[in-house]
């Protein structure tokens, strides 16, 4: 037996929305729309839903399950899931009203505009493929309540249905309508590229890398963006390679002068020894550099050598990521150079990790990186670590959950520790609004969702949330002292094994 919860609303007799539960038998593969017709069945429960092809391909069934968008006919039935209606008024329990949907597309003028007859002749499939990425969208909705921003921000961003509606046109050779504008207007820089519309949607699209970040390239190539906080990146890494401002002493510079006064160079003589390099980024390189150190320490303790190279730069993921992307090849290349003979390299930074492995490949550099869980997770001596009796929860950084696939690992490096008292947070991986530029170009908009995120840690009690992301670590922290949380601290992961170890 399981139970589901489902969130009920009949605005004919119900003052306010309530949650009923039901016991239902639970068989192998049984989805969520199986479920409610099961409770409607066995209860005569008159649950309103609706449904049709229950394959996934006309997306009538969308609903939300445990916060997240989801179609009822894919998605598995697990125990204790709340099952909600989409962010749209609500006309019967999970039944809702689309029409402002509609009326939105309308408004917009979202068809083709073509009336040049030739241009419809002599397209290439190669013409085409931007526009293809796009174009399967089955009209569900479960991106719109499921988008951080949307949730708080309508009116500043229409979300990444409408904005991979535009792209889909804007990116097709035969639309003569100027769609840019569209685009800036419905929020474009608003996005946190988060990551979460793709990961939900039943088509596999992603709206942000094949949509809203090649529109903001598009931008930025007419002078109609990115935002004015959004150009200093790339002053910054013009001159100095580093996306932010340079401090009076670089990590790596610190680290390389300390090495040379005791005498300590990397050593590579051993060819059966792994040759392993760190990656440490803008911010550990710049700002952050508490992590580094702590870094260096964790590995001293476990005794694992690494090399910290001098001439790395900017991994070029703040450029892409605002569609200035006319730099980020002299970029790439200056690191593959770097890192050229190196059999591994590490990264403490999951939005470094994510560019390295997703977006450096198509600029031709392919290097075998890991995060830093993934490199530790079977390397710790847990024999030296101290006890902590302390409370941790746990944030998963959208550019390793989801842009790296890594959620596990964290967690068990967490429950290492001894002492440690683990809780997960009620949604670890929503978004906390420090990515895509918005930190930087709408704070408001990123301390919102860092509010909420710190909301999520007061409801764990823990002393400390862990993450490994530096824009993350202080975006959360700022969410946390606005709701008078001051008292709980965001580490990296690494920081946390530091205290583990410090004797």
């Amino acid at each position: 037996m399981i139970t589901v919860n489902v969130k009920r609303f009949n605005k004919e007799t119900d003052e306010e929305p309530h949650i009923e539960s039901y016991e239902i038998e639970e068989y192998p593969g049984m989805k969520v729309l199986d479920a409610l017709e099961e409770i409607n069945r066995k209860y005569n429960a008159d649950i309103s839903f609706r449904s049709s092809c229950k394959a996934g391909q006309c997306g009538s069934c969308g609903v939300k399950i445990n916060g997240n968008g989801a179609l009822a006919c894919r998605e598995e039935i697990k125990n204790n899931r709340l099952i909600e209606p989409l962010d749209f008024p609500v006309i019967k329990d999970l039944v809702v009203d689309r029409s402002s949907a509609d009326a939105k597309i309308k408004e917009l003028q979202l068809s083709l505009d073509c009336d040049n007859k030739a241009s419809h002749e002599n397209l290439k499939p190669e013409d085409i493929k931007d526009t293809k990425k796009v174009r399967s969208c089955i009209e569900c909705y479960t991106c719109l309540s499921t988008c951080p921003v949307v949730k708080h921000f309508k009116e500043d961003f229409l979300g990444p249905y409408y904005l991979r509606y535009i792209s889909k046109f804007d990116f097709d050779p035969r639309d003569e309508y100027d769609r840019l504008i569209e685009a800036l207007d419905s929020g474009m820089y608003t996005c946190t590229s988060c990551g979460k519309c793709g990961s939900i949607c039943p088509k596999n699209i992603n709206s942000f890398g094949d949509a809203i970040e090649k529109l903001r390239a598009m931008a930025y190539a007419r002078d109609l963006g990115p935002l004015d906080a959004h150009k200093l990146f790339k002053n910054n890494v013009v001159s100095s390679g580093r996306s932010v401002s340079k401090p009076k002493e670089p990590f790596i510079e610190s680290v390389h002068k300390k090495w040379e006064e005791e005498g300590k160079y990397y050593t590579d003589e051993n060819e059966d020894k792994e040759k392993v390099a760190l990656f440490t980024g803008c911010m550990v390189d710049y700002r952050a550099q508490e992590v580094g150190y702590a870094l260096l320490d964790v590995l001293k303790a476990n005794n694992i050598e690494i090399d910290i190279p001098e001439g790395q730069v900017c991994c070029g993921s703040p450029l892409l990521r605002t569609g200035q992307v006319d730099v980020v090849q002299e970029l790439v290349d200056k690191n593959k150079e770097v890192f050229k003979d190196y059999d591994k390299v590490i990264t403490i930074c999951a939005g470094c990790g994510a560019t390295l492995k997703n977006d450096h490949p198509k600029y031709g550099s392919k290097l075998n990186v890991e995060d830093i869980s993934e490199f530790l997770v079977d390397k710790l001596d847990t024999s030296k670590m101290k006890e902590l009796n302390t409370k941790v929860t746990w944030h998963d950084p959208c550019h390793l959950a989801r842009g790296q696939n890594i959620k596990d690992q964290p967690r068990e490096i967490i429950e290492m520790v001894p002492g440690v008292e683990f809780e997960e947070l009620e949604l670890p991986c929503q978004c906390c609004g420090a990515g895509g530029g918005v930190k930087s170009g709408k704070p408001e908009i990123a301390l919102e969702l860092a509010k909420d995120k710190a909301e999520m840690v007061r409801v764990t009690g823990a002393d400390y949330v862990t993450t490994i992301c530096p824009f993350c670590q202080i975006n959360i922290q700022d969410g946390l002292n606005e709701i008078g949380l001051e008292n709980v601290k965001t580490l990296n992961l690494i920081q946390l094994l530091k205290m583990a170890y410090d004797e």
